[in-house]
């Protein structure tokens, strides 16, 4: 359990970038300074125990929304993997190596599948100055939008089931990787040339959520089949490259996202994006797999069990529902993910603040272009910060102390409000800059704790199909955020010319992030299960395995 939370902290940062969502774009939100944008993130709890051929599990990665987060849902395969042949896992292009892995054709779709992810971080400032500008939405509105196109995000696991149940021509994987990244680039091509209109944005941002949600699931499995059986050296290795990858494209686009706005205009950025879904659908060339009726066939020539489970996709879905029923039913599953969701589900006023800083204070958007890459290197500060320092203090202390700190912090956003910067001689673009830096280090500090929680209370045998669950619950509670900040943004009477309340709502927003304390008891019992498997490890090392 420990390797697994150490593996949840690590890979943390390959989510933060590879998700940096429409806030990443903004300053860091004042209502909830202390805790990173709700994205697409990648989260990795393998098992790496063996079982025998006909039931062998294999932890892929799934869960998580736009801006925010994934997770791994737990799915069975068989020694003849799909995703990856023996052959492949040879020496590299004339013993080429990147990271230390050599440099296969397959490893090569690795690297370009979650480069794109990073590089997609080019359109996310051009979609808030498009609904702003060319569509002429409110703050309120524009929220609600992001909102309803994060949903791919929010059932990542269903993308895998599909990918793992149902081959398309034949394949299970190249072919889907195939199909999103020519989704991908279809949406962006038409946000570039045709889409006009609120219901037109809406659709073509939904269909660009779900090419990298379903592209995101498909590779991940990819990279988790290819790593069952290596050493663990080489494991961490293709674990580095592809947050390396990620991490290249996303730092590059956080900057170049404002400057290409400001100097070609929207509709530009949307053209360019659009290129790059092309590199998907191109590495799926690059995948070693086996057609899918071939590995039914081999299965189908193995004796047949006592008792046969329903193979059916309608079967197997059912089958994982009742075993998450039966787990998630226990309070010490519930408590813990009903506080998750509360810590992630008080209101953002993210999108009010976009609109205040460039319609009031004239940011332009080169310059948040800078502010997009400094947060993206203050994350992985923050990453450092808590894996050197605070990975090892107890979960109730590290909530606690992140509230009550982040709302300390997250306050001085009023002085941007009020422009009481201005008065003791700090220019809004330097206040603005080191505020996001500093918001956003306690922000990953602050979100690393969800990530070693959800970890701790999965019991074993349903650790990836709970965690990807888990991580469901964390993405819905960062829609209801959005939604929540809408609907505060619109009572409050915030508009793209009215920021007459938007004190308010800042304040209101940034209290609320102290409701969640509310439910720290409901903490306990994850805490003593920790406990207690401590104390189960001491035992068996003083008295032996009798």
């Amino acid at each position: 359990m420990a390797s697994m939370v150490d593996k949840v902290a690590m890979t943390l940062v390959r989510r933060r970038i590879a998700s940096l969502g429409r806030r990443s774009t903004t300053l860091a939100s004042p209502g909830r300074p202390f805790r990173p944008p709700k994205s697409s993130s990648s989260f990795h709890v393998v098992s790496q125990r063996r079982t025998p051929r006909s039931n062998r599990k294999v932890a892929r990665h799934q869960a998580a929304p736009p801006d925010r987060g994934s997770v791994e849902v737990e799915v069975e395969v068989t020694d003849a993997s799909p995703s990856t042949s023996e052959a492949d896992k040879g020496d590299g292009f004339a013993g080429i190596t990147l990271a230390g892995v050599p440099l296969t054709p397959e490893v090569s779709a690795i690297v370009l599948v979650y480069f794109v992810q990073g590089i997609l971080g080019l359109s996310r400032l051009a979609k808030d100055y498009f609904v702003k500008d060319e569509l002429g939405l409110s703050p309120a509105e524009a929220s609600i939008i992001f909102t309803i196109s994060s949903v791919p995000w929010l059932v990542k696991p269903l993308w895998g089931f599909i990918s793992d149940s149902v081959p398309l021509a034949g394949y299970k994987r190249k072919s889907y990787l195939a199909l999103c990244g020519f989704l991908g680039a279809g949406a962006g091509f038409s946000l570039c040339t045709v889409v006009n209109d609120v219901p037109g944005a809406v659709l073509a941002f939904t269909l660009g959520s779900l090419s990298t949600a379903f592209a995101d699931v498909v590779i991940d499995s990819i990279v988790v089949t290819r790593a069952r059986g290596e050493s663990q050296a080489l494991s961490g290795s293709l674990q580095s490259l592809c947050w390396g990858s990620v991490a290249v494209g996303g730092i590059a686009s956080s900057y170049f996202s404002g400057s290409l706005i400001e100097t070609y205009g929207t509709k530009y950025v949307f053209g360019v994006s659009a290129l790059f879904p092309l590199l998907i659908a191109g590495a799926a060339l690059l995948v070693q797999e086996e057609p899918a009726d071939e590995l039914s066939s081999a299965d189908d020539a193995e004796p047949a069990l006592p008792e046969e489970e329903d193979e059916s996709v309608g079967g197997q879905l059912v089958e994982l529902g009742k075993k998450l029923w039966s787990v998630g039913k226990q309070r010490r599953i519930w408590a813990p993910t009903a506080f998750v969701f509360l810590w992630q589900a008080t209101p953002n006023p993210g999108t009010a603040m976009f609109y205040f800083t460039t319609n009031e204070l004239g940011f332009t958007p080169e310059f948040l272009g800078r502010v997009a890459l400094a947060r993206s290197v203050a994350a992985l500060v923050g990453v450092g910060v808590y894996n050197g320092y605070l990975k090892n203090v107890q979960l109730k202390k590290m909530f606690f102390w992140s509230a009550i700190v982040g709302t300390a912090l997250g306050l001085t956003q009023l002085a941007l409000v009020t422009g009481y910067n201005r008065e003791i001689g700090i220019s809004d673009q330097f206040f603005a800059l080191g505020d996001t830096v500093v918001l956003t280090v306690l922000g990953e500090v602050s979100f690393l704790p969800v990530l070693v929680l959800a970890a701790k209370i999965c019991p074993e045998g349903v650790e990836a199909t709970l965690f990807a669950a888990l991580m469901s619950v964390f993405n819905a509670g960062g829609a209801a955020s959005g939604a929540l900040g809408a609907a505060l943004t619109s009572y409050l009477g915030v508009t793209a010319e009215d920021f007459t309340n938007l004190f308010w709502l800042v304040l209101i927003c940034n209290m609320s992030s102290l409701l969640p304390l509310a439910g720290l008891g409901w903490l306990d019992e994850a805490e003593k299960e920790w406990e207690g498997e401590g104390e189960e490890v001491v035992a068996l090392k003083e008295g032996g395995s009798d």
